[in-house]
């Protein structure tokens, strides 16, 4: 499947590319595009928005498009649902959600900062996203 948000990610446009191929799309292909962007893309290369408002994987109320993401795909693991909140808590005003959540927006905008492009973060920050994951599952176990 194609998936598509706006460019420059950080937090939730990262958590939320780990979380898909590693747990809904196991062949995903991610766009990045400008914010004015997004939706004329998804309707030309039919690709999912997401991070976006106004879309079903985006922000709802206080939960983040990560969040959004594993209600749609029933995703209920206990190490996943931790990780959401560290994610929610990053992504969101909410930095003091969990002890790990200003960390988490301290790296992601560093790794912004220093990627020369969107994929180039993704590939350098999801062995975080897998290390999160597993510390989360030792919280959760």
């Amino acid at each position: 499947m194609k998936w598509v948000t706006r460019e420059k990610a950080r937090v939730d446009r990262i958590a939320c590319p780990w979380l898909i191929s590693r747990f809904v799309d196991r062949d995903p292909q991610f766009l990045f595009v400008p914010a004015d962007q997004v939706m004329a893309v998804a309707a030309r290369e039919q690709a999912i928005p997401y991070d976006v408002p106004g879309v079903e994987l985006g922000h709802h109320g206080e939960e983040c498009s990560f969040d959004a993401i594993l209600a749609k795909y029933k995703l209920d693991d206990p190490a996943l649902k931790r990780l959401a909140l560290i994610v929610r808590g990053a992504d969101t005003p909410n930095r003091e959600l969990t002890p790990e959540s200003a960390g988490l927006y301290a790296y992601a905008t560093g790794f912004q900062a220093t990627s020369k492009d969107d994929f180039d973060n993704m590939a350098r920050q999801f062995p975080a996203y897998d290390a999160l994951y597993a510390y989360c599952g030792a919280q959760a176990g």
